[in-house]
């Protein structure tokens, strides 16, 4: 198993990303609503099903023809046979045999002939009567051999799923990858993309799965083709990631391009072993589809980065005349002025590094004053994707911490930030103090079990073990089964 979760980008809730959470919802909608309304039918037919004549006169035939067509599973449904309580499972199965199912509805199993043909044709018509009308297995992709064409259903595949964990699973990977896209692209794009997406999957999964009997549904198609798009948008950037590997979890800083290689190989490994349950041809179909378009879309000109697209809705000469006032009041040595138009250029490009660093150096020469505390906060909260950003973090942070007057303004999400980046970069002194004042000042904060969890394994592979088993007490107290904490138990 392998799977990696990007951990830099956050969204912007000043340009939300309202289609992605829109898509969201439409999943969640459809799950708890048809979805849930058609189980709840199902389940309540199943009781009367098992309460009438029907499982004595219809199962031990269904049995007999498993072990004629398929002898491995005739034996294992004989066994369940034997106990009540697997009735609803082979009724399952019972149902979901066509063949079968078409010869009991014609009379072909039970027959006239049977004393009991006029009680098992009344519960019979009872039992179908109760059953709902299909929605999922309408709507969703066909595997099986003689399957109808409806090409509609490589669409609407994609906004079914076949249990709570399997929706809330995907829901989370479709917000992680689905606003960074969709701030890219924009929304009506994003969502044409999206939809394309979830077509390749299943065009992949039908091609790969044909004949193969079951139902294919799920938005993880769709998603792998946001993930897709997420690396090739990306490219070369690089980018924080959470990755598990087996049962091996860490955190690593590399190119995202470097992800969709990772990926393919993953599913592809994973289809070849004979994962059953999952559809890994689709999530590969999704990751192909999904860095397709984004190439085309790139070559296009149709995509913005995300870092710049704040940038793109400011006035460039607005943002020049703010640049050129400020450089003008410095010169003068009027620093108050100077501070206020490089506070205005940062606000048109908020993620410009040149300009923070300039607003920043600017403030430092008022140690008190507001400017000061805001340069240093906005550095702060830079996405630390690249080399260059995460060092200046660290050089203003440095001198924030040396010159702040009356003293440094770090709020606790801050410092938790800054810990886990200066971890990252070897800067442990640094990371050791923001953890410490973490403890002292905000014991309870959502991040800290994962800051000195960050902080403790980078320790490890520094080689530092006793200043990482140093927070192994503050570990067991906040992450006691978190993969670091065991890992310095056992050290």
């Amino acid at each position: 198993m392998f799977y990696a979760i990007p951990l830099e980008n956050r969204p912007s809730w000043r340009n939300p990303p309202w289609m992605t959470v829109l898509l969201i919802l439409l999943n969640m909608i459809v799950f708890w609503g048809p979805q849930r309304s058609e189980e709840n039918g199902r389940e309540r037919a199943a009781v009367y099903y098992v309460g009438s004549v029907l499982p004595e006169l219809e199962l031990p035939p269904f049995v007999d023809w498993l072990e004629k067509s398929d002898p491995k599973r005739g034996k294992v449904a004989r066994r369940m046979l034997r106990h009540e309580e697997a009735y609803p499972q082979l009724l399952e199965g019972l149902q979901n045999d066509k063949k079968f199912l078409a010869k009991l509805q014609a009379d072909q199993v039970i027959t006239p002939a049977n004393p009991q043909y006029g009680e098992w044709k009344r519960d019979r018509q009872q039992y179908e009567a109760m059953l709902p009308a299909p929605f999922t297995e309408r709507w969703a992709q066909d595997y099986g051999k003689d399957a109808e064409s409806k090409p509609w259903t490589w669409l609407t595949a994609a906004f079914l799923h076949g249990s709570t964990g399997h929706l809330l699973g995907n829901m989370l990977f479709l917000f992680l990858f689905g606003f960074s896209v969709e701030l890219a692209l924009g929304r009506g794009t994003y969502l044409g993309f999206y939809l394309l997406g979830a077509v390749g999957a299943s065009a992949l999964a039908g091609w790969a799965y044909a004949g193969k009997g079951s139902y294919g549904l799920g938005a993880s198609g769709a998603i792998s083709a946001l993930m897709g798009m997420y690396a090739v948008m990306y490219r070369l950037k690089r980018i924080r990631f959470f990755y598990q590997l087996f049962f091996y979890f860490n955190y690593v800083t590399a190119p995202a391009l470097l992800l969709l290689p990772a990926w393919i190989v993953n599913e592809l490994m994973q289809h070849w072993l004979g994962g059953q349950g999952i559809a890994y041809m689709a999530h590969l179909g999704g990751l192909l589809t999904g860095a397709a378009l984004m190439a085309c879309a790139l070559l296009l000109h149709r995509v913005q980065a995300p870092e710049a697209t704040a940038a793109a809705a400011a006035e460039p000469d607005l943002f020049g005349t703010h640049v050129a006032a400020a450089q003008k009041y410095g010169a003068a040595m009027k620093f108050d002025k100077a501070c206020a138009e490089w506070r205005a250029a940062a606000a048109l490009r908020p993620g410009d590094t040149d300009t923070l660093r300039a607003w920043f150096n600017t403030a430092r020469l008022q140690p008190a004053s507001e400017d000061f505390h805001q340069a240093a906060r906005r550095i702060f909260r830079l996405p630390a994707t690249e080399p260059n950003t995460l060092a200046l973090q660290h050089a203003s942070y440095k001198t924030y911490l040396d010159q702040a007057k009356p003293g440094a303004r770090l709020k606790p999400d801050d410092m938790a930030r800054l810990a886990r980046r200066f971890a990252r970069i070897r800067q442990f002194d640094d990371a050791d103090r923001l953890c410490a004042i973490l403890l002292k000042t905000a014991p309870d904060h959502p991040e800290l079990a994962d800051t000195l969890s960050v902080c403790a394994n980078g320790l490890l592979h520094a080689g530092e073990r006793d200043k990482a088993i140093g927070l192994l007490p503050h570990l067991l107290r906040l992450a006691p089964n978190d993969m670091v904490t065991r890992a310095l138990q056992r050290a």
